[in-house]
Parts: C-alpha cells; structure tokens; sequence
C-alpha cells in the first residue's frame, strides 16, 4: 500500500502508524532469513542431519507456531488500543472531524489499512512458515492436525486476524481505554480461538475403522490420519464401556455378557484438512463480519 496514492482518512492512518506498517516487512523478512539459515544448516554437512530434525530448526519452528497463533491477537490488540481507543481517550480523533471527514470514514480508514495488513503479513509469514515446515512435516507436533501448522499452513490464519480487527474497532469504542482495550480484545479473540479450535474436529463426520480381537489390539487407519477415539465393539455395533478393562479377566478381553468381537478406531484423514479449513475460515468470517457491523452500530449511535 503505497502512501502515494492514498488520500484523506487513510492517509492520515498510514502515516499515524506507518513505524508498526514497516515494522511488518521487516519481521516477515527477518523470519525468511532465520528460517533459510536453519534450513541451510540442516542440510549442511557439518550442520544437522536432514533425516533429524530434532534440534535448532525444530526449536525456532516450535517457538514460529505459538508467534503464528498469537498474530490475529496482536493485530487486534494494537487496532483496539493504538488505533482506536488511543484517539477516543485522547480526543484527538475530533481533529479528523473536523477535516472534512465523517466519523464512518474516519473508523473505515483504519479498519481499512488493519485489514490489508491482516490479510498480507500472515499470508507472508504462511509462506515462510511452510519452508521451515517441510523438513519436519509428520513428525512429533509438526503433523497436518497439530496446532500452530494447521492454522499457518491454511487460511483460517489470515481470518482469525481480520477478527482480530473486526474485534479491535468494536471494543475500542466500547472500552476507549487503550490498555484495557488491549488487554479486552486479545482474550476476546483468543478465546474463539480456544473454542473453535476445540470444535473444528467435530465439523466433518468421523470414519471408522473396525478389527477383530483376533487380528490387531488397535486398528491403523491408513495414510496420514488423526485418531480422534478408540475402543472395542460388541456384536452388535455397540461400543464397549471404557471400564470394561477392569471388569476383564485377560489382557485384551473383556466379561463374555458384553459379547465384544473387536476394535473400533474414528479417525479424519488427510483429505479431511482443507474441507475443515473452509468451514472454519467461513465460520470465522461471518463472526467477523457480525463484529464488523456491531462497530459501525456503535459508531452510529454515539455520533449522530
């Protein structure tokens, strides 16, 4: 987003805050040099091996992943405090009123410039994060379900963060206190993404895959899957009750009344991944845009 070409509130905005803008380039690009460093190491000789990962790449990886999951709280955060609630408490923003602007305008413009700048940096920092991703994909926290790669290495990432701001402007004019708005916005944000990230695994239906006594004690579900529950099953397609361990007189059986024939395992494939992404992601950009509204709601009503 050039300043050039940017005219009135946005302008103005960009020029407010345009230390925290450039402040974003510069961490996505500091980021990419860490990261093809780790990189060149591991495959270096005298570095890491590449068939072990364990080690320097794996730590800034773990370390990548929780700063990934922090990014929508951030943005948020600093839309609430600095770019709203900061210009409430001060009065400053009755200067931008009286500019020829109206106060829609005048919230538009920095929802605006937070938006685009939701949308470019995760993408960017998703881009890096995968390079460093790769050596470890399917090992020990860096598998497709994990959190921090599964929201980096898809686009719930990027609409987390426009909740973030949808968040920001609207506890910004509530709060208009910028510590507290802050410090409100980012356990507003996080604890969606608590939740939703405690449901995602329920939005697609399970499949299951069943054994009998015989053959296996825990069946494997093909390929790259997540095991979500696992058990026996009676005769009858009835899951045997989890104390059925006590109740068992060998290792691996359980009391003839339960009639129980085998194991059961429910589990989301790989292929699961993005159909969950799309629902998520829609998911949160419709609280999103629900929050959105509610700013301009409140904007409305406190200046009419």
């Amino acid at each position: 987003m050039s300043v050039l070409t940017l005219k009135g509130p946005r302008w103005v905005t960009v020029r407010q805050h345009r230390r925290a803008l450039w402040a974003l380039p510069v961490a996505v690009a500091a980021s990419l040099a860490v990261v093809l460093a780790l990189r060149w190491w591991v495959g270096s000789p005298s570095g890491l091996r590449s068939d072990n990962p364990d080690g320097a790449l794996r730590s800034a990886m773990d370390y990548a992943g929780m700063a990934m999951l922090l990014l929508p709280l951030l943005l948020g955060a600093f839309v609430a405090g600095p770019m709203v609630a900061r210009e409430l408490e001060s009065g400053t923003y009755r200067l931008a009123l009286t500019q020829s602007s109206t106060p829609r305008a005048w919230l538009a413009a920095k929802i605006t410039v937070a938006a685009v700048a939701a949308v470019a940096c995760p993408a960017a920092l998703a881009g890096v994060y995968r390079l460093g991703w790769t050596p470890l994909d399917g090992t020990h926290q860096f598998t497709w379900w994990d959190r921090g790669p599964y929201e980096a290495l898809g686009t719930v990432l990027v609409a987390y963060c426009l909740l973030g701001v949808a968040v920001g402007a609207l506890v910004g004019q509530l709060v208009r206190r910028t510590l507290a708005a802050m410090a409100v916005t980012g356990l507003v944000t996080g604890l969606v993404m608590l939740l939703l990230g405690a449901l995602r695994w329920s939005f697609l239906p399970v499949r299951t895959l069943t054994t009998s006594l015989g053959e296996s004690r825990v069946p494997m579900p093909p390929g790259d899957t997540l095991m979500t529950d696992t058990g026996l099953v009676t005769a009858s397609g009835v899951r045997a009750p989890e104390w059925c361990y006590a109740r068992a007189d060998r290792a691996g059986g359980c009391p003839e009344d339960l009639n129980v024939t085998g194991w059961y395992v429910d589990y989301h494939p790989a292929s699961h991944y993005w159909p969950t992404q799309s629902i998520e992601t829609a998911v949160v950009l419709v609280l999103a845009a629900l929050t959105l509204w509610a700013a301009f709601a409140v904007l409305r009503t406190r200046h009419r």
